[in-house]
């Protein structure tokens, strides 16, 4: 449900530009439901992560701007901004509270030496400065249509295809031993 949650300002996003072919009207039914997103997490869980706010910031600022200049170049920079922020909150993450952010949000789950932990969150840097470099040739390279869907199909799959290939190298650093600690915990539970 979170998961399809995530991703409905996006879908809507894409349906509307699809059916209209109107940037600008897609971006003004991105703004709200992104918004909408936002208030029913928070009411339904009474928290909202970090992500969702700045994503919501971002789309208000960035369409909103979009929406006033009539200018698709605001909106079209926005995944770039979030994926740079990301990088950038995944690179300085270690400098508060020495715990990279891969660890801080895996670490109750697998147990990973140091260098590995660090290595993970370089990739997720590294993964996001890419993608957001991407975006830009993208919009800066082809048509608004490419763009959109590579914003929905593009950015996602290689997305998935990331989290796959970190799905791997996790599995040949994870020893049989934390596999065990990790079933010892649950059962503890």
């Amino acid at each position: 449900m979170k998961m399809f949650l995530d991703f409905l300002p996006i879908v809507l996003f894409f349906a509307v530009y699809h059916f209209s072919g109107d940037i600008l009207l897609a971006t003004l039914v991105l703004i709200p439901a992104t918004l909408l997103q936002v208030a029913f997490m928070w009411w339904r869980y009474r928290r909202v992560e970090k992500m969702q706010l700045v994503t919501l910031v971002l789309v208000v600022v960035m369409g909103g701007a979009t929406v006033l200049f009539h200018n698709a170049a605001f909106i079209q920079w926005k995944p770039t901004v979030v994926n740079w922020l990301f990088a950038f909150a995944f690179l300085i993450a270690p400098l508060f509270g020495g715990k990279t952010l891969v660890e801080r949000m895996m670490g109750k789950a697998i147990t990973l030496p140091a260098a590995t932990w660090r290595r993970l969150n370089l990739a997720w840097a590294l993964f996001f400065i890419v993608l957001g470099a991407i975006n830009v040739y993208v919009f800066k390279t082809y048509d608004e249509a490419t763009w959109v869907n590579f914003k929905l199909f593009g950015m996602l799959g290689l997305t998935l295809l990331f989290v796959i290939g970190q799905g791997l190298y996790l599995a040949r650093h994870m020893s049989h031993d934390t596999l065990h600690q990790n079933d010892h915990q649950k059962d503890d539970v």
